[in-house]
């Protein structure tokens, strides 16, 4: 395990991204969402996956110069078609119109197709907070989960985001993937050596499994809750709300023909839609009260649940967001631990791009 800081993981995707075709400043804005997970702790959503975007991008699926537009609107609501390009650059340019129209109408809501990974949830949703908004973000993703019952996947890990602005405690972010566990951490899980928990994973017949090695065998994860008398079908509920208001509303892929973020899988016939896609959302608080008011009674809210009764005194309770703020405050003074798995793909990226 070796360690980085967040500006030299910064510069090093950047220019990678620029060694790929993109302009500086969208360059910059791929690595700023990227590291955002490595600094928060999301190691398996950060530089981690360069290697991924590099490989779909050789294969002709990223677009590293695209031409982002609206393609339909109506005042507080839009779709974007996002011109295959990196979901890391896509997402935020969303964001920042859904903020611009809930600054004007009060929300602003954006749906987007035709677009790529898109990395950390919190990232785009947490855009909101310096307008005093309550920030939304969700999208869909590479099927890997069956639904209840079912051997086949349908649907991806689906992340949903919620940002909610505080006034003296931290905000409150929720950020979750609709699975049991991010596929990610499948991945971290293999390059550790680590045995996975029970119910993360099926296998192809749709038993459970511990082994890793099963993914690239047919092998699925879990919806959230993992087995039906866990409550799977909640999570495959909400699995299947994020993939129909990022892929049926948007005009994107859905369900087992959402592209597949690695390049060695062919994208399926028939295609019901363009890429893959997200939703973004902003609401302006002070349509609903006093932003000041609303603060205040969201720190009262931190508060109280912060204080709640623990089960053990030396287990503090946290709050949503909470674990990943003090990694990333921890990570910004001591460096960011980088697996020596990826330290060595990203030394391969650095030669093969003559970085």
């Amino acid at each position: 395990m070796q360690k980085f800081s967040k500006e030299e993981l910064l510069k090093l995707s950047a220019d990678l991204f620029i060694k790929m075709g993109a302009s500086d400043v969208d360059a910059q804005q791929a690595a700023d969402v990227l590291v955002s997970a490595d600094v928060r702790g999301i190691d398996s959503h950060g530089v981690s996956r360069l290697v991924g975007y590099v490989g779909l991008w050789e294969a002709g699926r990223i677009n590293m110069t695209p031409t982002i537009k609206i393609v339909r609107e109506h005042k507080s609501t839009f779709t974007i078609d996002g011109d295959s390009g990196l979901g890391l650059v896509v997402a935020p340019r969303a964001m920042q119109i859904a903020i611009d129209r809930a600054t004007e109408y009060g929300s602003g809501w954006g749906a987007i197709m035709n677009s790529n990974h898109f990395g950390i949830a919190g990232y785009h949703a947490m855009m909101a907070l310096p307008h005093d908004m309550i920030g939304m973000a969700m999208t869909n993703a590479t099927p890997f989960i069956p639904p209840t019952h079912s051997k086949q996947a349908m649907l991806g890990t689906n992340p949903i985001a919620y940002a909610f602005p505080s006034d003296e405690e931290l905000p409150l972010v929720i950020d979750l993937a609709t699975a049991s566990v991010a596929r990610g951490k499948i991945e971290i899980a293999k390059r550790e050596g680590r045995t996975i928990p029970k119910g993360w994973m099926v296998d192809k017949n749709g038993k459970q499994s511990q082994n890793v090695d099963e993914l690239k065998d047919g092998g699925m994860l879990t919806p959230l809750g993992s087995l039906e008398e866990l409550s799977s079908h909640k999570g495959y509920a909400l699995g299947s709300l994020v993939d129909v208001l990022t892929g049926v509303l948007s005009g994107a892929n859905y369900g087992k023909w959402v592209p597949p973020f690695v390049p060695y899988l062919p994208l399926l016939p028939d295609l019901p839609g363009k890429g893959l896609g997200h939703m973004v959302g902003a609401m302006e608080v002070e349509g609903f009260r006093p932003a000041a008011e609303f603060k205040t009674s969201m720190d009262h809210w931190i508060r109280s649940f912060k204080s709640a009764e623990r089960i053990d005194g030396d287990q503090e309770v946290y709050v949503p967001g909470e674990k990943e703020y003090l990694v990333g405050k921890e990570r910004e003074v001591h460096g960011i631990p980088i697996n020596d798995k990826v330290v060595d793909d990203l030394e391969s990226l650095k030669k093969k791009f003559s970085i």
